[in-house]
């Protein structure tokens, strides 16, 4: 981190022990560690709420104190409580910290990166010539959701295949549908999202099925 020139396997240490190393130099690299630190809050709280005994002690409710609040206090030596070793900490002088994502954050993170989440489920189903839609109550159900868990992003996925589950295979099998909808209550009640159907498209697989139940008998 304060500089030095370090050989780096070009292919991996442990498979090939006998190749050539690259030497990098480090002396211009900007290095950036970051981590969730779960429970690093708790550390901060009771730096922070010394508890002192008298008439004039001021009570203060850990409820109306929330974890943005208390994480933005973060110092160095609560790192070192936390379990980082002193040498790697003094030679990380900045501490930042991050805010909470919020609901209208992680709806931005489902729907707007070039591979957001929502737009890998629509690609995927555009190949069978299907629109996937999300209702913005589904959007903010959602949200809501992987704040409840507090898994943060992290847990958007899950909740969102979770859904799309059953539709990923019922989809591909039925040629009339040209339209998934997403709606609030498949979040809230675990209903299936609504389909919608094609009638030129019903059409033609009716006729295919009768044909191929002609053929078969």
């Amino acid at each position: 981190i304060e500089g030095t020139e370090a050989n780096v396997p070009p292919a991996g240490g442990r498979k090939h022990p006998q190749q050539e190393y690259i030497q990098v130099n480090t002396k211009n690299i900007l290095f950036i560690c970051g981590g969730a630190f779960d429970g690093l809050e708790n550390i901060i709280e009771s730096r922070i709420n010394t508890s002192t005994i008298g008439f004039n002690t001021k009570l203060v409710d850990k409820r109306d104190i929330k974890y943005d609040e208390y994480i933005k206090q973060c110092e160095t030596k609560d790192l070192i409580h936390y379990g980082l070793i002193p040498e790697l900490v003094g030679r990380l002088p900045i501490v930042a910290t991050l805010k909470s994502l919020d609901e209208k954050a992680l709806i931005k993170i489902m729907v707007e990166p070039k591979n957001a989440l929502i737009k890998q489920y629509q690609k995927l189903l555009k190949f069978d010539n299907v629109e996937l839609t999300f209702t913005d109550e589904a959007l903010k159900l959602i949200a809501n959701k992987a704040m409840d868990r507090n898994l943060g992003a992290r847990g958007l996925r899950g909740i969102v295949e979770e859904i799309m589950r059953d539709v990923m295979y019922e989809v591909p099998d039925d040629k009339a549908i040209k339209e998934v909808i997403v709606t609030d209550k498949c979040v809230t009640e675990g209903a299936k999202p609504e389909y919608v159907y094609d009638g030129d498209r019903k059409e033609k697989v009716e006729r295919k099925n009768i044909k191929n139940a002609k053929k078969s008998a």
